[in-house]
């Protein structure tokens, strides 16, 4: 799996680790990240499609 680095403020990072870790929603941070990623793909696919930018 490729890997990518980003820089995010400390304010996010510490937004997202609050929801990372033993009996919370995400396992790790790249489990978080990646759901995130996915879910924003989704709505902007919706968004495109509402708009007939996006061919099925």
């Amino acid at each position: 799996m490729p890997k990518v680095s980003v820089d995010i403020p400390q304010e996010l990072l510490d937004d997202l680790n609050r929801h990372v870790g033993d009996n919370k929603k995400f396992v790790t941070q790249a489990d978080a990240i990646r759901t995130a990623v996915r879910k924003l793909l989704d709505q902007v696919d919706d968004i495109d499609r509402r708009h007939g930018r996006l061919d099925d």
